[in-house]
C-alpha cells in the first residue's frame, strides 16, 4: 500500500445503545472525517467498519476505522488492520475521549502511556509499542462524586450537545492536520493556548 497512507481509528463500543456516550467521542469524530471525504464505512475481517479513501483531492490516503469491538479490547482489531494495510505504528492516528481534558478541548500527542484510558491501554499492548499518535478529544472530569468510568459511559449533556458539533469539527481538523502536515506541525496548531 502506498507509504504516506495513515490508519485513523475512532474509539468507542459498538452498538446504538453506547452512540451518543462521551466514550464513543472518536468514532463521531470518523463521522465527520468520513462525510467530508464522502467515503463510506464497510465490514472488515479485522472486525472494524473501514472507510479507504482520501480527506481531500491529492490527500494522502487514509483509512478510517472504527473498531466492532469493546472499548477495552481496541488493540485486536488495530493491530490486524495495522498489519493487514502495512501501516507502521507511527502513522496511526487514534482519537479518543479524555477525562484530563476539559470539554470542548483538542490536543495531539505522540507516544506515551494509556493514562488509565482502557482502549490505549489494549491497543499499546496489542501493538507492542506506545508509539503512536493520538487525537485527545476533551470531555472534562465527572462532576462531584460521580464515578469516571459510569461518566464517560453517558451521552452528553444538553448544554454540551450544544457545543458537541464544533468540538467534532475541531477534532477532525486536527486529524487532517496531522495526516497533513505532519505531528509537530499539528501540535503547534492544537496544543497552544486558544
Amino acid at each position: 500500500m502506498d507509504a504516506d497512507q495513515h490508519l485513523v481509528v475512532g474509539l468507542g463500543n459498538p452498538g446504538a445503545g453506547y452512540a451518543g456516550n462521551r466514550h464513543n467521542v472518536g468514532q463521531m469524530v470518523l463521522a465527520v472525517l468520513a462525510d467530508r471525504g464522502g467515503l463510506a464505512f464497510k465490514s472488515h475481517k479485522a472486525g472494524a467498519a473501514v472507510a479507504e479513501g482520501r480527506l481531500r483531492p491529492g490527500g494522502p490516503r487514509i483509512v478510517l476505522a472504527k473498531p466492532g469491538s469493546y472499548m477495552n479490547l481496541s488493540g485486536g482489531p488495530v493491530a490486524q488492520l495495522a498489519r493487514f494495510y502495512k501501516i507502521d505504528p507511527a502513522r496511526i492516528v487514534v482519537v479518543h475521549d479524555d477525562l484530563d481534558l476539559d470539554f470542548d478541548t483538542v490536543r495531539v500527542k505522540a507516544g506515551g502511556g494509556h493514562g488509565g484510558h482502557n482502549g490505549l491501554r489494549d491497543i499499546i499492548a496489542r501493538l507492542g509499542t506506545q508509539d503512536f499518535l493520538r487525537v485527545r478529544v476533551g470531555i472534562g472530569r465527572p462532576p462531584g462524586r460521580q464515578d469516571a468510568a459510569e461518566f464517560v459511559l453517558k451521552d452528553f449533556s444538553a448544554e454540551e450537545r450544544r457545543t458537541l458539533p464544533n468540538l467534532l469539527e475541531d477534532a477532525a481538523d486536527a486529524v487532517a492536520a496531522v495526516v497533513d502536515d505532519g505531528v509537530l506541525a499539528a501540535q503547534n496548531r492544537f496544543n497552544g493556548p486558544r
